[in-house]
């Protein structure tokens, strides 16, 4: 289903004849439209749930982005520094390369944190954060946060 939309996306590139990242993804949210219309035709499929969940991804590092975004800046511009740095190892549940890639990239790329290294067992994620006050609640809160988005993106 994905590369039947791609498909469509570009279609609808072609017809306008405006190759831009904005018309592509018109075009793949027209061809996602154009396929939920037809979905009895296809016969049952998780594609739209998928997408969805895939959506609720990005909406998540997005909400954290910001988040810890406004709690560095905070820290920069008091007087007073409130940070607390610290190496955790984060017990991973996903197993996958992709899986494992996108946890640790996306904890990356979120202010303050910075992953380090994949245990040579690939059960645990050595993080490094800038605000640690409990090493426990950072862990539960990057494994209910972060990895469980991804589990639930990629399964």
């Amino acid at each position: 289903m994905l590369f039947l939309n791609m498909a469509l996306a570009l279609g609808w590139v072609a017809v306008t004849g405006s190759l831009t990242i904005g018309n592509l993804v018109v075009g793949f949210a027209l061809g996602l439209g154009a396929l939920w219309i037809t979905r009895f035709v296809y016969g049952p499929t998780d594609y739209f749930d998928r997408i969805r969940r895939v959506l609720k991804l990005i909406g998540y590092f997005l909400y954290e982005l910001m988040l810890s975004s406004l709690q560095v800046i905070w820290d920069v511009v008091t007087p007073e520094l409130i940070t607390m740095p610290g190496i955790i190892a984060v017990p991973l549940d996903v197993e996958s390369d992709l899986e494992i890639l996108l946890v640790a990239n996306l904890i990356s790329l979120t202010p303050g944190t910075l992953s380090l290294d994949v245990s040579p067992d690939r059960k645990f994620l050595f993080v490094h954060a800038m605000f640690i006050d409990e090493p426990r609640d950072l862990k539960l809160a990057l494994k209910s946060g972060m990895e469980r988005q991804v589990l639930e993106a990629t399964r």
